[in-house]
């Protein structure tokens, strides 16, 4: 009887704990513009802020080298340099490049890469089966609803992040 009420305390402390592990994104990534902090998207291309740190420009740079990439399953996952991309072979290449990632990685295991949260220039949303990254301030994905989304893009357009867990390299 003792041992069920103490599991019974321990349970509320439990799930707490449990959340502290990674932040859960809101209800829908959006673009919002701000100058010096944010890049814009110029015939597909990301042109990062003036200020933007090196690892930062390093990550758009190497966005902008597969933004043209078509899509496929596993592309980027045997070798960071690839002919197509996927999810997460796509936010492993521009880790990668950042100097923030050693080898590519599945979808589901960002959800407990590097620091948890919104970071301040580069965050990852992940779930199982998907995950996609925002750059100073820009989506990279491989879909939902671009009108050019076979592949990885570049994108302003807001999308859905229900069930996304947001994480972030450290110091960026």
């Amino acid at each position: 009887m003792t041992r069920d009420i103490l599991n019974l305390l321990l349970l509320p402390l439990c799930a707490l704990l449990c959340q502290c592990g990674s932040a859960s994104a809101g209800k829908s990534w959006v673009y919002k513009f701000a100058p010096g902090k944010t890049a814009i998207v110029i015939r597909g291309r990301a042109v990062p802020p003036a200020n933007a740190p090196a690892d930062v420009l390093r990550a758009i740079a190497a966005g902008n080298r597969i933004c043209t990439k078509p899509y496929r399953r596993g592309g980027g996952h045997a070798h960071f340099e690839d002919s197509a991309y996927d999810c997460s072979g796509t936010v492993s290449y521009v880790l990668h490049a950042a100097g923030k990632l050693d080898e590519p990685s599945v979808s589901g295991a960002f959800r407990s890469y590097g620091r948890s949260g919104k970071g301040k220039w580069i965050t990852v949303y992940a779930r199982r089966g998907h995950v996609f990254m925002e750059v100073a301030g820009l989506r990279l994905d491989t879909g939902y609803s671009d009108a050019d989304s076979d592949g990885p893009r570049w994108s302003s357009h807001s999308r859905p992040t229900k069930g996304y867990t947001m994480r972030h390299p450290t110091g960026l």
